[in-house]
C-alpha cells in the first residue's frame, strides 16, 4: 500500500544539513536551506558558479571531492541531487542507518522524505506535496500565497493594530505596485491618497473605507503637508487604520520623512512600504539605462521644482554640470529650459543627448527627444505636460542610437 506523506515543518536552524551534489537541482534547493537557517554543507567535485557565490560569501560550506560515509555523521537531514544513481543509493542506504531524513531528486520513492513546493508570506508558510507531481504542487502552492498577498485569506479584526502604513504606489501603472503595497492598501480603514498614485487602485477599496483626497485639502505646499500629517495622526489615534498612498517613493522628493516625523512625534506606530522609485522606472520602461558599462559610473536624481538661482535651491548646477554622470531630472518640466541653460554655462556639451519620458508607464506614455541646447524648445513644442522625468547623458544615445549618431 502506497501510503501518503506525514507533512511536518523542520526547524533546521544551526543544524548541519548535508547536500551531496553541486548541480543546478541543488542549486535550486540550496537557498531554500540558507533562508531558514540551516548549516548547509555541500559534498560535490565541481558546484555551479551560483553555489560557488554562496560558498565565497561565507553562507555555506563546500567539501569539494567525492561522497564519503562520514559525512552523514552529525546531519540532521540529507539530498542526494547527483547524477550518479549509485551514488544516491548509498547516501539514502547511510541515511536510513542513520535514522535521518533523505530527500532524493533522482527518484523519490527511494527517499524518506519529498520537498514541497513551499511559499511564504506574512509570517506563514505554506507547503504543498502532489504525490511527486510538482507541476501540480507548485500551481496550488502560487494559488494559496497569492490569495494571502491579495487579503483573500485576511485575519480577524482584532489582529489589526491601529497605525500609519506609508506605501509607495511606484511610477503610475497599477501593476507595478508591490504586493505588500497592494495588502495594506486593501486593509486600511483610512487612505490618503496623492493623485500620482495608482488611481485604478482605489477603486477596488472595500465600500466602507474612508478616502481621502490630498488635492482637495488646503493649498499651498507648507500648509497641504502640514493638513496631511494632522489627518493621518487624528486618523490614527481614533484607532484606525491609515495608509498614505503616494506616487513613487516615499523617500525620493515625496516629503514622506515629514509624515513619519509627525507620526513618532504624536505616538503613532507607522510603517514604510516602499514603490519603484520613478527617476530609475521611467527610464527604464521607456528603454533608457540610467547607467551603461563604458559610458557612465555615476547618476544624479535632481528635483527641478525651483531653477537655477532660485534663492531656496539646494542644486549646485556648476558641480552638477562638470559630472560626466547621468542626470535624471524630476518635477522639472516648468524649469527645463533655465536648468539647461545652468548646465550648458556649467561647462555641458551642447550636443548632450536629452529623453523626456511623459506619463511614464501610463497608456499615455511617450519619448520626446532632444539635446540640451534644444531642450527648453522641444518641451514646448511638443507641449509636454508634468509628469516627466527628464533623462540627460550619453545613456540616452546608447538607447536611441539612429537619433544620436556617435561621434567621430
Amino acid at each position: 500500500m502506497d501510503f501518503p506523506p506525514y507533512p511536518s515543518g523542520l526547524r533546521l536552524a544551526g543544524r548541519r544539513v548535508l547536500v551531496v551534489g553541486g548541480g543546478t537541482v541543488a542549486q535550486r534547493r540550496v537557498p531554500q536551506l540558507i533562508a531558514v537557517g540551516a548549516d548547509v554543507h555541500v559534498v560535490s567535485p565541481d558546484v555551479t558558479p551560483a553555489i560557488e557565490g554562496l560558498v565565497g560569501s561565507g553562507e555555506i560550506t563546500w567539501h569539494q571531492r567525492p561522497f564519503q560515509d562520514a559525512d552523514l555523521d552529525g546531519a540532521w537531514y540529507v539530498i542526494a541531487v547527483t547524477d550518479d544513481l549509485a551514488v544516491n543509493d548509498r547516501v539514502s542506504e547511510l541515511a536510513e542507518e542513520h535514522r535521518v531524513f533523505c530527500v532524493r531528486s533522482d527518484d523519490g520513492t527511494r527517499g524518506t522524505a519529498w520537498t514541497p513546493a513551499v511559499g511564504r508570506h506574512a509570517g506563514v508558510t505554506v507547503a504543498v506535496l502532489g504525490n511527486r507531481e510538482p507541476r501540480r504542487s507548485a500551481a496550488i502552492r502560487n494559488e494559496i500565497v497569492e490569495g494571502l498577498r491579495e487579503g483573500r485569506f485576511v485575519p480577524s479584526e482584532h489582529d489589526k493594530t491601529p497605525g500609519v502604513t506609508l506605501v509607495g504606489g511606484g511610477p503610475g501603472d497599477p501593476d507595478l505596485m508591490s504586493i505588500a503595497g497592494h495588502r495594506a492598501l486593501m486593509e486600511a480603514d483610512v487612505v490618503v491618497a496623492d493623485r500620482l498614485a495608482p488611481r485604478e487602485l482605489l477603486g477596488d477599496l472595500p465600500a466602507d473605507v474612508e478616502l481621502i483626497d490630498v488635492a482637495k485639502l488646503p493649498r499651498g505646499r507648507s500648509a497641504q503637508q502640514e493638513e496631511i500629517n494632522r489627518v493621518i495622526v487624528e486618523h490614527a489615534l481614533a484607532g484606525k487604520r491609515v495608509v498614505r498612498f503616494k506616487g513613487g517613493d516615499n523617500f525620493v522628493f515625496g516629503r514622506g520623512y515629514e509624515e513619519i516625523i509627525a507620526c513618532r512625534e504624536a505616538g503613532v506606530p507607522v510603517t514604510v512600504i516602499p514603490g519603484l522609485t520613478s527617476p530609475i522606472a521611467v527610464p527604464a520602461i521607456a528603454g533608457i539605462p540610467v547607467t551603461h558599462r563604458g559610458i557612465t559610473h555615476e547618476f544624479t536624481v535632481v528635483s527641478g521644482h525651483l531653477p537655477p538661482g532660485h534663492p531656496e535651491s539646494l542644486v549646485d548646477f556648476d558641480a552638477l554640470a562638470r559630472m560626466r554622470g547621468t542626470i535624471v531630472l524630476m518635477m522639472a518640466v516648468e524649469n527645463s529650459a533655465a536648468i539647461a541653460q545652468a548646465l550648458l554655462t556649467g561647462g555641458r556639451d551642447a550636443g548632450t543627448p536629452v529623453a523626456v519620458v511623459c506619463d511614464g508607464t501610463m497608456p499615455t506614455q511617450r519619448t520626446v527627444i532632444a539635446t540640451l541646447s534644444t531642450l527648453g524648445a522641444t518641451i514646448a513644442t511638443e507641449q509636454v505636460l508634468p509628469p516627466a522625468i527628464i533623462v540627460i547623458g550619453e545613456v540616452v544615445r546608447v538607447a536611441f542610437p539612429d537619433a544620436f549618431p556617435a561621434t567621430s
